[in-house]
Parts: structure tokens; sequence; C-alpha cells
């Protein structure tokens, strides 16, 4: 083991990790889900948006272990004659790209204007929270749903990276807000100690307290957060995209991969939509109880 893995491993929420067979389960499954969506190209038994080696006569194969089933596809076919397994494992790469990334930009917005309207308060502070408060008065998958149906009325016939764009953004508009809440509240309590006090009273710049002093004490519950938030993010995704405002049809996420299975649900096709509907809640829960687990291990009261 290299050092810093060493010493994490060894470390007090190292510890809490391998004590919590909760934690160890969800981490493996996360583990394995984002494993095979990174590496799809290699782990994946077919491509499955290649249209040189689609066959339409395999189209409504049931799994493998059901009754006219091929051990060729696993999990069995959609209505194109793609494998559901494969299908997956590429659509949960789009889910998990769209939720991080939508995260780390939630992350940097809320942090920073919490980090300003606690530090610096008055009207600053004031504005900000008005904001939020604005924010949190309409339902955050509306406020996505609206920002996302714009964006494809007003670019049509935009790429898969504009498109992209446009849903991350979307989602991140509105998951800022518990980022600037929590940072404000721990912000609000940290500048008021001795060692910002005594940073003040030597010359150093606000800007260099905020970044150097201030920001390291508060990611605790950032983290925390952050890990809760890729669930929601990756949900949020998948309602979209079930709503025909998400991912671009031809890149297909989760959320769409449900949303086209479920039109053949009821003309007894189950598992086009039982799979990747099962492997959404396996990505949220897993990294659900990851932030469950964190929260309790980076809390000094549970020690």
């Amino acid at each position: 083991m290299g050092g810093p893995f060493r010493r994490a491993w060894h470390s007090d929420v190292g510890y809490s990790f391998r004590t919590s067979p909760v934690a160890i389960a969800a981490g493996l499954i996360a583990f394995v889900c984002i494993f095979c969506a990174v590496f799809a190209n290699w782990v994946a038994p077919h491509h499955p948006f290649d249209l040189a080696t689609l066959e339409l006569g395999d189209a409504f194969l049931p799994p493998s272990w059901v009754k006219d089933g091929s051990p060729k596809y696993l999990l069995g076919t959609d209505d194109q004659g793609r494998d559901i397994l494969s299908v997956l494992m590429y659509g949960a790469r789009i889910s998990l790209l769209v939720g991080l990334a939508s995260v780390v930009l939630s992350v940097l917005i809320g942090v920073t204007l919490g980090l300003l309207a606690g530090f610096v308060g008055g009207k600053t502070d004031a504005f900000i929270m008005r904001v939020c408060d604005v924010m949190l008065s309409f339902p955050a998958i509306l406020i996505a749903l609206l920002i996302a149906g714009v964006g494809r009325a007003l670019f049509p016939n935009a790429d898969e990276s504009l498109a992209f764009g446009v849903l991350i953004i979307a989602i991140s508009l509105t998951g800022w807000v518990q980022y600037a809440r929590t940072v404000r509240g721990s912000t609000l309590v940290e500048r008021s100690k001795e060692y910002v006090l005594a940073a003040r009273v030597t010359g150093v710049s606000p800007l260099r307290i905020m970044r150097r002093h201030v920001l390291p004490n508060i990611l605790g519950p950032v983290m925390v957060l952050a890990t809760i938030q890729v669930a929601t993010a990756i949900i949020t995704e998948a309602t979209l995209s079930f709503l025909g405002v998400g991912a671009p049809p031809n890149s297909p996420s989760l959320g769409t991969l449900i949303q086209i299975g479920n039109k053949f649900l009821f003309s007894g096709n189950w598992w086009i939509t039982v799979f990747p509907g099962t492997m959404l809640v396996l990505i949220a829960l897993s990294v659900n109880l990851l932030g469950d687990w964190l929260r309790d291990a980076l809390n000094p009261r549970l020690r």
C-alpha cells in the first residue's frame, strides 16, 4: 500500500469503514457499478450503440434463465435487439457522469456563495440568503425541468456535449442552495474563533483567510452533503430523461432506458424496464448509505 492510502486506511475514518458491514457492502456495490460504467468499452459483452452489430431478429429476447432466452444475452434484449446488460453499463456511465459533474458545479457555486455570505455578512449575506429562499420555494425537479426544457427549445439541433451541458446546469442550479446554507452556518461559527481573529490582526486579507483558514475547517459537512447529493443528482437526471428532456436519445441514460422499457411493460417484456430501474436503485442506495456512514464517521460526538 502507498503512504497516503495506508494512512487513510489506518485512520479513524478507515477504522470506521472496516468495522461497518453496511458501509463495506455499499462500497462494494458502488465500486462494481462505477467500474462497469467507466470501463464499459472493455467489460460490456456487446456494444449496444454500434448499428452494424445490432440484430433486429434478437429483439425482445427474455433473460437467459427464462424460457426462450438466449445464453448470448444474460439479461435479455430490448426492442432494438440491444443487450440489456451492455446497455446498463453504458447508461450508468452517462448517469454517473451527469450526476458527478452537476454535484461538482453545485459545490463550487454553493461553497463560494456560502463562504461569502457567512464571512462578509451584512447586505451581501441578506441578498444571498433571499436568493436561496426563492430557490427553495420552488420544487427542484420543476426548476430543472424548466431549464432543461428551455435549453432544448432554444437549441433543438444541439450536439451531445451541449445537451449534457444544459442538463448539468439545470441540476446544478437546484442543488447549490443546500451547500450555500450549510457553508454559511459553519462560516458564521468559524469566523468568530481565535485563529481567524489572529489572522485579521496580523493583516491577512479576507480572501486569504477564507481560502486558507476557514474553508479547510468546513469541508467535513460539505463532503457528506456532496456524497448524498450525488444520488439525488442521478435520480433527478433519470427523472428528466424519463420525461424526455434529459440525455439525448442517441446516448440514453438509465432514465431514458426506463422510459423506453415502460412502453413494453404491460406487454410482458418486463426486463426492459426492471433491470435499468434496479440498477438506478442500487447506485442511489449504495451512495446514500456511504453518505450516511461518512456523516457518522466525521461526527466527533459519535466516536
